[in-house]
């Protein structure tokens, strides 16, 4: 092989392909919503990765009795859907762990049927969301095809520190639902981790209604220099498909490496 059809080779396996779904979620319905789910995989086509939001098969449950999935009904799909697409099924779902605890618990699901959770860490106490989770305690990155992903659940955007890039991953994960009144927030939060950690986000939002909210989406890929790289049209079901392009990251890092200088105490 020639050095040139080597080097393009090279950074073909350097791109990952994620679709991000947008989706409507309804209230308390998992069969309803894994079935729509079931179909926007389908008509997205091929990736290697596809993102749900937050709470993907019920809506966002601050009171999750009687809601939370005591079955691994929703984790069953995930681990179906893995396999049935040979890629990584991500989103977070209200899980009931038994004992009267519950977490809001962010999957990521290989086509093997390994899975590695992230518990969210920072509960959304003006919703109550604290009164009745547990609060998870560990950061989660996890490695899937050469790319290193961190693992966030929604109101964890709002916590620089924790977020904190220690050359540790290339591209971070946000599966929310974000209501319109604050989608401002939003979206300058997901292009500052972007910037500040200089890798790729991925923000995955749903659309629709609950009984508290409204959401109109706002699902964005962000590239690492803060630039919105592909977006779903607000208010409406979407899935992004969008590209990671490796050799570009790790040559803006080479050239211009600001993780290099942060603050080692933190």
């Amino acid at each position: 092989m020639s050095a040139f059809l080597y080097l393009c080779a090279n950074i073909l396996k350097k791109r990952m392909e994620i679709s991000l779904l947008q989706t409507n979620i309804s209230w308390n319905s998992p069969q309803q919503n894994l079935k729509r789910a079931t179909e926007m995989i389908e008509q997205a086509g091929k990736a290697d990765l596809y993102v749900l939001p937050e709470m993907f098969t019920t809506g966002f449950a601050t009171q999750p009795e009687g809601i939370a999935d005591s079955t691994d009904e929703g984790l069953q799909w995930m681990k179906q859907m893995a396999q049935k697409t040979d890629a990584a099924i991500v989103g977070s779902i209200a899980t009931d762990l038994g004992g009267g605890k519950y977490a809001n618990r962010m999957y990521f699901v290989k086509p093997d049927g390994s899975v590695i959770y992230y518990d969210k860490h920072h509960l959304f106490s003006f919703g109550g969301e604290n009164e009745r989770y547990t609060a998870g305690q560990e950061r989660m990155i996890v490695e899937w095809r050469r790319v290193k992903f961190l693992l966030m659940v929604c109101y964890d955007l709002r916590f620089p520190l924790w977020n904190r890039n220690r050359e540790e991953y290339d591209c971070a994960l946000y599966v929310a639902n974000w209501p319109t009144s604050r989608l401002e927030a939003w979206k300058t939060l997901l292009k500052a981790r972007a910037i500040e950690n200089q890798c790729y986000v991925c923000g995955v939002n749903r659309v629709g209604n609950d009984s508290a909210c409204d959401y109109s989406g706002g699902t964005m890929f962000i590239d690492p220099y803060g630039r919105v790289a592909g977006e779903c049209e607000e208010g409406k079901e979407s899935c992004l498909t969008v590209k990671l392009n490796m050799l570009k990251l790790q040559l803006f890092r080479e050239n211009f490496p600001v993780l290099k200088d942060r603050d080692q105490t933190v």
